[in-house]
Order: structure tokens, then sequence, then C-alpha cells
């Protein structure tokens, strides 16, 4: 099966039992292309990882977040030179300073659920 789009799941663990984790293997199993950022895990469900969003040299549709406001605004830069086409705030995430910036680079963003997009048949949407 060839991979649909490359989803970045910015903060994948490699704990089962966490909702980033749930993530990365429902979409691996949606058949998406799935990059797990994580500096301090070097494989989450047997994808080797990236240290840093400026690692990652290709198209990137949706950057999914998993990290909370205060870390994922110190690396904002980062995240608008990614250039996605759009960045799902999972429940927890939400951050007015990274929606403001993302609003003014043109980046669409959604305030969601992966794990529900998903299940749902939304993600594609």
């Amino acid at each position: 099966m060839e991979d649909k789009e490359a989803v970045v799941v910015l903060g994948a663990s490699p704990k089962a039992s966490r909702y980033s984790n749930m993530a990365v293997r429902q979409l691996k199993s949606n058949g998406y292309k799935v990059i797990p950022v994580n500096p301090g895990h070097p494989v989450v469900e047997g994808l080797e990882t990236v240290s840093r969003l400026s690692e990652i040299n290709e198209p990137v549709h949706t950057l999914t977040l998993y990290l909370s406001p205060v870390w994922s605004e110190r690396i904002e830069a980062d995240i608008i030179n990614l250039k996605p086409e759009r960045v799902i705030f999972n429940p927890g995430t939400e951050s007015s300073k990274l929606r403001e910036s993302l609003s003014n680079s043109g980046i669409p963003y959604l305030e969601a659920c992966t794990l529900v997009m998903l299940g749902t048949g939304q993600f594609n949407n």
C-alpha cells in the first residue's frame, strides 16, 4: 500500500497508553506516512523519530500537536517554517499565541482530536 500524506506527530511518546502513541499507531494503520518527533526517544512504534522539526525535509500535510503550549510556543518558528497544510491542536495543546502565528502565516488549524477524527473518518476532510 502506498503511503498517504505525511503526518507529523509532535510529542510522540513510546508509551502505549499515551494519546500521541495511539495516534502514531492509528495513522500507521490508516496508511499515512508518520513522522514522530521526540528528541528523547529514537524510536516510537517501530518508526525512527526526528529530534526537531527542522530535520524534516518533505511536504507535510498535517502536524498534530501533543505538546503543551509552553513547549509548542518555544518552537513556534519551527512549526511555521515547516509549512504544514494544517495543524491540529489536540485537547490540552491549545495556544492562542500559536493560533495567531499560524493565522498570520496562512496555515489553517483546528482544535480537534486526531484519534476521534481518524475513528470517524473526518481526518481526510
